[in-house]
Formats: structure tokens, C-alpha cells, sequence
């Protein structure tokens, strides 16, 4: 069984959160997600109701139960899956927002993956409110559909704990408060020393620090940030070349900027433009 509501990324609004997706999965046992470095740009908390499954992370395989949760952060890795002979009850909610690498952050909940709820009944209740809200409102209501989804975080914030003691999971604290600062200056001219330096690290060990907490590397964080911005540009001002947006979002080659967009949506800048704009029509 799956039941889910999807709602539209808004760009511009004034909500602290908001969600992009929330559902569950139960009864499924071909239930699997595998999501690649840089693929979804929100964050998302997965909780299990009932049944089994597992998560992947560093390569190591993780069981999970009744109670365990997991939460990612934009552009993560992803990596799990339903047992195949007992089938989870697994629930979710994909949610975005400009300050929450920062909310979560401050709270410590970038240096772990896994969680264990510890009072599960009050994150359920929030959950199936938020899911009410979205299939009988859809986005009409979105000071509410915000609310819904603060309270569910708050759940989350309040009632979770570390799952694991593996050290290889807990996350540095000095790359995660960077990434916000990192994603407004994408487009400035790239240098590693200066970001080791306001880590306070050597350029090697910062490299080492992004990959761990990121799962990819610095200049690939910078590169995935500049497209998501030319892309947001290509919608919004049409006016604007592809030349223009080159050059803005950093990239003096727009035979370079090209090839690094294709490379990351299977489509030309030109063709990614052309495409949204006959769907507007349509």
C-alpha cells in the first residue's frame, strides 16, 4: 500500500518550512530508494511504524525497526529499502525551508543519520494530520500546511535520540554551519584555502571533513549549487542569454558551462529552458 501527496517547490514564500512530499509505505516489500549525491535538494525524515528494513551508509548496511528513523539533508546520498519478509510500515515527509540547515544544525542533527524515537504515538498523530491537510487542501492553505509541518519537525526535535554510537556516522560540526555561506558565494570565484581557513583546518582536512559530512566534494557542493541557481534563472529571466546566465552562475566558458549542465540534467541549458517553457504553454 502507498499513500502520499506531492506539492509544488515554492521559490519564494515566507514560511519557516514547508513540505514537498509526505506519505507512507506499507505492506510493500519491493519499497526501495536509491537516490545518488546531489539528486534531491530538500531535506526528509523517514520513521518506522512497524515491520523492517534497512539504510546504507558509507557503504555499511543498517537494520531498522520499529521506532528508528532516519534524516537527510539536502543533496545527500540515498540509500534504503524495505525487507523483503517482513515489509515496513515506513512514513515520511520531504520538507525545505532557507534557515533549516541552520535550525538542525545548532541542534546536532546534521552529525547523525540514524535516530530512534523514543515516543513514536504524538510523531504518528502529526504526521497523518500533515498528510489530512495535504490531500484535502493541497497548498491553498499554507500558513496551516506550514504550521502542520513545524509541529511534525518539533515532534522529531523533541523525541528522537542518536541511534548508533558509530563514530564513523557522527558528522564534524565545522562543515555543516559553512554550507549556507558556501551556497550564497557559489558563484564567486572558488578558492579552498579560504574555506579551510574559516573552518580552521588545512585545505586536505577540510576536503576530508566535506566529503564525510556531505558525500561529495567541495568544488562538486560549489558545481551543484551554481546549476540549481542558473537553472532558477533560466525559468525566471528569459530575457537573459545563456551566455548571461553563464557568466553569472561563474562559468567564463559557456562551452564549459554547457557541458557541466548536461552532464548534471541529461539536457542542454537551451533544451532545459525550451522545455519548461512549452509546458507553461500547455
Amino acid at each position: 500500500m502507498l499513500r502520499q501527496y506531492l506539492l509544488p517547490t515554492l521559490n519564494d514564500h515566507e514560511y519557516m518550512v514547508l513540505p514537498e512530499s509526505i506519505g507512507w509505505y506499507r505492506d510493500a516489500p519491493e519499497h526501495e530508494v536509491d537516490r545518488k549525491v546531489g539528486t534531491l535538494n530538500n531535506f526528509s525524515i523517514h520513521f518506522v511504524l512497524s515491520g523492517s528494513g534497512f539504510v546504507e551508509i558509507e557503504g555499511k548496511q543498517f537494520s531498522l525497526k520499529r521506532g528508528d528513523a532516519f534524516l537527510y539533508f539536502p543533496m545527500q546520498e540515498q540509500r534504503y529499502y524495505s525487507s523483503k519478509n517482513d515489509p515496513w510500515d515506513i512514513r515520511w515527509v520531504h520538507f525545505y525551508g532557507s534557515i533549516l540547515n541552520q535550525f538542525l544544525s545548532e541542534r546536532g542533527f546534521h552529525r547523525y543519520s540514524l535516530w530512534n524515537v523514543q515516543h513514536i504515538r504524538p510523531l504518528v498523530e502529526a504526521h497523518e494530520q500533515l498528510l489530512i491537510e495535504a490531500e484535502k487542501n493541497s497548498f491553498l492553505h499554507l500558513s496551516r500546511l506550514s504550521t502542520l509541518t513545524y509541529t511534525f519537525l518539533m515532534e522529531f526535535i523533541t523525541s528522537t535520540v542518536p541511534r548508533t554510537s558509530d563514530r564513523r556516522l557522527e558528522l564534524d560540526d565545522r562543515i555543516h554551519p559553512l554550507l549556507p555561506l558556501m551556497q550564497r558565494k557559489a558563484c564567486e570565484p572558488f578558492e579552498l584555502d579560504y574555506w579551510a581557513e574559516q573552518a580552521g583546518v588545512s585545505t586536505y582536512y577540510f576536503c576530508r571533513l566535506f566529503k564525510r559530512a556531505t558525500q561529495m566534494t567541495p568544488m562538486a557542493f560549489i558545481t551543484l549549487c551554481r546549476l540549481q541557481m542558473s537553472k532558477q534563472w533560466l525559468l525566471d529571466n528569459k530575457e537573459m542569454t545563456i551566455k548571461e546566465i553563464a557568466l553569472k552562475a561563474g562559468y567564463p566558458s559557456i562551452s564549459y558551462f554547457n557541458k557541466r549542465f548536461l552532464e548534471q540534467e541529461g539536457k542542454t541549458p537551451t533544451e532545459y529552458r525550451q522545455l519548461f517553457h512549452h509546458k507553461t504553454i500547455e
